[in-house]
């Protein structure tokens, strides 16, 4: 019986040698498990623009560069920061309204209705450039917890962030990470400092059931989630920015996937409680939806997705 972990590796695997592509261990000089490529641009579908490559060289991941002896974690067939990069990367600078349609955050965007008013005033949108319409799209972007720098030394670290006039939504990715690991619980620090959940009573009362150790939830990671919410809510309620957090992650077949659905309904319902937008969606869903919907003009990126994920 295949875990979710080895699933996700042995699908990735097969994508590699369909592709051609070599696999090689991801310690250097050792002969370990064959799952990671010798090129991080082997592993996108298209290469790591100039401003991502400096968001993913600025956090503390190890995500792009190799060590003396280790490979960059984005080498891996099964990295998280690759399925990311190969989701949202293609959309900076775009209309992201089928993007977001895709996550279920939006409503179906209409077709145009340039024609129909042709003759009105109506502008044209054809001259409106869509880098003026477009959001902005982040890649590993830090929201600092608290002011208390000594006990809270780490930001909360968000995968992406879709930033649009009226909503910014963080994302938080998984892909293997619910898989055959265990979760840390909360440092007690966060459970001493009250002022930090005035506004979250049922996220306190969770917390408090995680610190010091994660002992309600296996394949979720609900220490982290507290932080990205904490994290979001210090920094966008100063500004008086709406934002959503949407939880996106890779589903497996069997007991696994199952119970990890379970559990993030079970966060879901408590952040709902204290008012956070907290979403949830899979890799699947959106890609499949993408592929339904919005195939024409971006066929090579939604064959890529398809054929490497679905």
């Amino acid at each position: 019986n295949m875990n979710g972990l080895s699933f996700i590796k042995q699908k990735q695997s097969s994508w590699a040698q369909r592709q051609g592509f070599e696999l090689v261990s991801g310690t250097i000089g050792a002969d370990g498990e064959k799952t990671y490529l010798q090129n991080v641009a082997d592993n996108l579908f298209e290469p790591l623009t100039q401003d991502s490559a400096d968001s993913y060289n600025a956090g503390d991941g190890g995500e792009t560069k190799d060590t003396a002896n280790r490979l960059a974690k984005m080498k891996a067939v099964h990295s998280s920061s690759a399925i990311v990069v190969n989701l949202f990367q293609y959309w900076k600078g775009k209309d992201i309204s089928p993007l977001m349609y895709a996550l279920n955050l939006r409503r179906k965007p209409q077709p145009d209705t340039v024609t129909e008013n042709a003759g009105t005033d109506a502008p044209d949108i054809s001259e409106i450039s869509p880098k003026e319409n477009a959001a902005k799209i982040y890649f590993e972007k830090k929201f600092r917890i608290s002011d208390d720098s000594v006990s809270f030394r780490k930001p909360a670290n968000l995968d992406v962030v879709i930033e649009e006039p009226l909503c910014h939504t963080a994302i938080e990715s998984k892909y293997t990470e619910p898989y055959g690991n265990s979760h840390e619980g909360l440092r007690e620090a966060y459970i001493r400092n009250e002022s930090l959940w005035t506004e979250l009573p049922n996220l306190y009362d969770l917390a408090k059931q995680i610190s010091p150790d994660n002992k309600l939830f296996k394949h979720l990671d609900a220490a982290q989630l507290v932080k990205h919410i904490l994290g979001l809510s210090a920094n966008y309620r100063e500004k008086r920015v709406k934002f959503r957090l949407l939880y996106l992650w890779y589903d497996v077949l069997g007991e696994e996937g199952a119970e990890h659905r379970r559990e993030i309904e079970q966060f879901a319902s408590i952040a709902q409680k204290d008012n956070i937008l907290f979403r949830h969606i899979t890799y699947q869903e959106v890609i499949a939806t993408l592929a339904k919907d919005y195939r024409e003009g971006n066929e090579a990126y939604i064959d890529y997705l398809t054929e490497r994920y679905l």
